[in-house]
Parts: structure tokens; sequence; C-alpha cells
């Protein structure tokens, strides 16, 4: 992501709607039609932007503990209307419930909270993530 890592930072994803632009754009060039998107930590400020703007074009969203879910209200989550399996670990003790507080208010949602697990849920817990995310995409079919 712009400005994460090793990238330099770019001023076009200074602002929610750059981002919307960017992560817009980056599915068009993979021509990508109605994907899951899947969004761990700090892309959560390029996915949660798009979700409210965008969630249309989405088949499906999973929040894994994601930043910036303060920044929204509750009527902003309920007026989205993409299936949301919002995943993360027991042993997440800030980011995962606090995701949970806001995104529980989007009205097509199921949570998933692995044992055993913290902030990265994903790496702790690879099985048993996998075992979620697939049974959410399958559920989407």
């Amino acid at each position: 992501m712009p400005g994460y890592g090793d990238s330099p930072p770019v001023e076009t994803v200074a602002t929610a709607q750059g981002r919307v632009a960017f992560l817009d754009n980056v599915l068009q060039k993979l021509g990508m039609r109605r994907p899951v998107l899947i969004s761990p930590s700090m892309s959560g400020r390029f996915a949660l932007p798009f979700l409210l703007a965008r969630g249309d074009q989405l088949a499906g969203f999973v929040p894994v503990a994601p930043v910036s879910t303060k920044g929204y209200t509750a009527e902003q989550y309920r007026r989205v209307q993409t299936p949301t399996l919002i995943l993360y670990g027991d042993h997440d003790a800030s980011l995962g419930p606090q995701a949970l507080q806001s995104l529980q208010h989007l009205p097509r949602h199921s949570v998933a909270v692995l044992p055993d697990a913290g902030h990265a849920c994903y790496l702790d817990k690879p099985e048993d993530f996998h075992r979620a995310l697939l049974g959410f995409l399958h559920q989407l079919k």
C-alpha cells in the first residue's frame, strides 16, 4: 500500500476519496469484478472508505481487526449491504474488539473469533483463519 513499508508516501491517497480511487484503480487494472476484499489491520484505511462508497462492487468483505473503524458512524455502516465476515483473534485485546464495536452495525455481518490468536490471527492460526474464510466464501455462492 502506498505510504506503508518501504513504499514512498503518495499524496493522492492522503484523503479517503483518494484511497477509494486508488483501490478502485487497482481492482480495475487487475480485471476483478465483485471480488471479496480482505482487509487486515492498516489496510482498513483503504478498505473501509471503499466499502462505504462502493461496497456494491464487492461480493464480500472480510475485515481482520482493521484500523480506522471509529472514523465512521453506525448509520454509515447500516447502509452497507455487502456480506461481511468480521474476523479477529481472541488475544487481540485492542483492535479486534474495537473493530467489532463499529462493524457490528453492518447489517449482513457474521463474526469469527479465533481462539489463541493475536492481532495477526491469520499468522497465529492459519488453519482456523482459512477454515473461517472458506466457510464465508462458500456462503456467498
